[in-house]
Order: structure tokens, then sequence, then C-alpha cells
């Protein structure tokens, strides 16, 4: 009975030891949002932020690692704590309300009868690390006026170190983010103050009153006096 238990309490460790390995317990992770500004203007600049679109990739709880050959592996040790795109969101938000001072920044899509001074659309094309990889951020916007015309287009491209580990390189992400807010902000501020739209369109003047059209009357020919060289002689 001894020599059948043996190998039956050997394996019984093995499967223990394999499902403790497999239980390790994995850190979640949230994007630093810093400690922006608590805006106090309710009249402040009125913003539409969005939509922001992020790059496929980047759209999954794994936490991707930048290897030294630029290809993407899934980080053993984190994932992301919920939706990325909704943390990339909320940080914008924070972050341009604070710099703009403004209470009227809203994601999009906006409520029934906000008019925004200003439209932001936005796109992320990269956002990753590695442990021997910096941080890297690639982002475009466009800023569209209350008018729906373009005043800037802008290509960004962000990068900062970190010392290696999983939460460094979480925190050099956040960084990136509020560096790109910051900057997104200073571009937002001329256009503050701009004209309102029934302000810009000049009043047309009222036409004038189209001329009735007088009916051309029938003329009768004037009988003209016939000359002639003939004389009339009487007798």
């Amino acid at each position: 009975m001894t020599a059948l238990r043996l190998p039956i309490l050997w394996l019984a460790g093995l499967l223990g030891l394999a499902g403790c390995s497999m239980n390790q317990p994995v850190s979640l992770y949230q994007l630093d949002s810093g400690t922006p500004a608590q805006p106090a203007q309710s009249t402040g600049m009125a913003v539409l932020l969005g939509p922001v679109l992020i790059a496929d990739y980047l759209q999954r709880e794994t936490l991707l690692q930048r290897q030294p050959d630029g290809s993407l592996q899934a980080a053993t040790d984190g994932r992301w704590a919920g939706s990325l795109s909704s943390d990339i969101d909320q940080l914008l938000l924070r972050q341009v309300a604070g710099h703009l001072d403004s209470q009227r920044v809203v994601l999009a899509p906006a409520t029934q009868g906000f008019t925004p001074d200003v439209q932001v659309l936005l796109s992320i094309t990269r956002l990753d690390s590695g442990k021997a990889q910096p941080a890297v951020l690639d982002a475009q916007w466009r800023l569209i006026d209350r008018r729906g015309k373009v005043r800037e287009n802008r290509i960004v491209h962000l990068q900062e170190q970190h010392a290696g580990t999983t939460a460094a390189q979480v925190q050099a992400q956040g960084v990136l983010l509020q560096r790109l807010a910051e900057q997104l902000s200073v571009s937002l501020k001329p256009l503050a103050n701009q004209p309102s739209v029934a302000a810009e369109v000049p009043r047309k003047a009222a036409p004038a009153p189209a001329k009735p059209v007088e009916k051309e009357k029938d003329k009768i020919p004037m009988a003209l006096p016939i000359r002639t060289d003939m004389e009339v002689f009487r007798f």
C-alpha cells in the first residue's frame, strides 16, 4: 500500500504546484491622470472632445510590451483594469478642462443643445512601451471651429523614459497623455473668443421690388404726307 501511495502523492504534489503557478495574482493597472486643476468657470470655453479614436491593438485588456525588434508581446505580470479607451477619454477630459479652466468640456457625442466653440477630432495610433523601450505616443488632432472650418491639423510624436518595470511603463504612458492634453489646450485657447456665427454673416439687403412690366401698346403708324415732284395745273 505504501508503494502505491507514493506515486499518487507525488502526482498530487505536481498538480498542486502547477495550480499555484497558474493562479498567481496578476496586477491590474490604470493610467495616471496626474493632478489636473479643478475648473471653476461654468461659462468657460465650450469644447467637444472627440470622437477619440485609438489603434485597434490598444482596444483590449492585455498590456502589451514593445520588444527591441519592434514586435509586441503580452505582459505576463499585469493587464489593464478595464477599458484602456475609457481611461484615455477620462484622462484627456480632466486635463483639458483643467488647462482651460472650463466646466464646458464634454466627450463626444454631445448632448442635445450643446453648441461647442471647437470640436477636437483626435486619433491615437500608438501608445506602448517595453522594459528596454521608452514609452511612445503618436497622435493626430484636428480642430473644427463653430463654422465647421478646420483651424489646425497637427501630428504629434512624444517619448518618455522610465525605469523598466511594468508600473513605471504605465506611469510613463500616463505622462505622455498628460503632455498631449497640455499641447492640445495651448492650441485650443486662441479659439475661445470667436465671434458668433450670427455676427459674422452680414445681413442681406432686401431685394428691390420688381418694376412692373409695361405692356407695349399697339401703336398706330402716323400717316405721313407723300411728297411728289408732280405739279398740278389748273385751267
